[in-house]
């Protein structure tokens, strides 16, 4: 049986004209909305108390076992107002699935993928008028759904009580003033994630893992960093937080293959599809480094990106790393297919095209 979510709403919400002002340049993960969603796990009942409060403070124990022992996952979607006022999100059931396969990876409790799809509505219809209007370029209302082990034990066993939130925030667009290539670090001395680990779940050790590895690349005038897998030192897995993709002078799409260690991406998966459409060819495999450095140096690769909820497809630039580099294939903007993807995909999610893939929610 699926939750009920009861509504308890603020008393003193951000007034209209701060608001419009907070919308007008919204930044990232900078202010965020009058409400979140919270329930409640234990063990023995279950879900339960499904509600939609206040955003504010949460209050935890010091001995609260995700601040001793890690135990926590979250998502990251956007929700879209189309131009005739009703808002939307992008495959949200995919998130959901993913959510639990998190979940089950860090021994937490699953959440039904119904539930999930609730919560973003519940949330949203509350604080629908924090949704940037249709006419902002790339504005969005960036959903940040997370659970965490919130009992107060120390021990090192899964925890009998776990808090599951939404909360959202206005985002802008990630580039402003145009696309934007990125510098990317090859980091030789870390890794994200290896065989057998957590690398797969979306949690926030894996990000934790990466940065150093950013501060490595920032001090090389590096925007991100390039992770090879932890056991050899020669493929190619992921940015911190993005996916990545070549393009191929014959036409084919290339992308590391899902090893368990590299997050399975919704955008990733559905930049597959439409590249299929648009007539490349996929390729999910290994990708040695060297493919990299020698592809671009014969021509081979033509346009590199990558892909992600935030920016959701961003043109790579020059790679670097101790004693070498490899040149930018971006030009200014992106090239043309990294370009043409990215439209066909931004097209979808704000309703410019017609959904014929079943991906979009409504959600007001």
């Amino acid at each position: 049986m699926s939750l009920t979510f009861t509504v308890n709403h603020r008393p003193d919400p951000v007034d209209e004209t701060r608001r419009a002002e907070i919308l007008a340049n919204p930044g990232f993960g900078t202010y965020f909305t009058d409400h979140m969603a919270v329930i409640t796990w234990t063990k023995g009942q279950g879900w339960h108390d499904a509600n939609v409060v206040p955003y504010g403070p949460i209050q935890l124990m010091p001995s609260a076992a995700v601040l001793h022992y890690g135990q926590e996952i979250f998502e990251g979607m956007k929700a879209y107002r189309h131009d005739d006022g009703s808002v939307w999100t992008f495959r949200p059931e995919r998130n959901a699935e993913r959510f639990v396969r998190s979940a089950r990876r860090l021994a937490l409790p699953e959440l039904p993928v119904e539930d999930f799809v609730a919560s973003l509505k519940a949330l949203v219809e509350v604080d629908q008028a924090w949704v940037p209007s249709a006419e902002g370029e790339e504005a969005s209302l960036y959903l940040r759904p997370f659970m965490y082990a919130s009992e107060a034990f120390l021990g090192v066993r899964p925890a009998h009580e776990i808090t599951y939130c939404v909360i959202a925030s206005p985002a802008g667009a990630y580039f402003s003033g145009g696309l934007k290539p990125v510098t990317l670090w090859l980091t030789e001395e870390y890794s994200r994630a290896g065989a057998g680990g957590t690398g797969a779940a979306k949690c926030g050790g894996n990000y934790a893992a990466s940065l150093a590895a950013q501060l490595e690349g920032e001090a090389n005038g590096c925007d991100q960093v390039v992770f090879l897998d932890s056991s050899t030192h020669t493929y190619i897995e992921e940015l911190g937080g993005m996916n990545v993709f070549f393009i191929t002078k014959d036409g084919r799409i290339v992308t590391p293959e899902l090893t368990g260690s590299i997050l399975e991406g919704v955008t990733r998966d559905s930049i597959l599809q439409l590249a299929t459409e648009m007539g490349l060819k996929p390729e999910e495999r290994r990708v040695p480094i060297q493919e990299w450095k020698g592809g671009v140096a014969s021509g081979e690769i033509e346009e590199i990106f990558a892909c992600g909820t935030a920016a959701v497809i961003t043109p790579i630039g020059e790679l670097r790393w101790a004693g070498g580099s490899v040149p930018s294939t971006a030009g200014e903007s992106g090239g043309p297919v990294t370009n043409a993807i990215r439209e066909r995909l931004l097209d979808i999610q704000y309703g410019r095209v017609e959904d014929t893939h079943g991906w979009l929610t409504r959600l007001v």
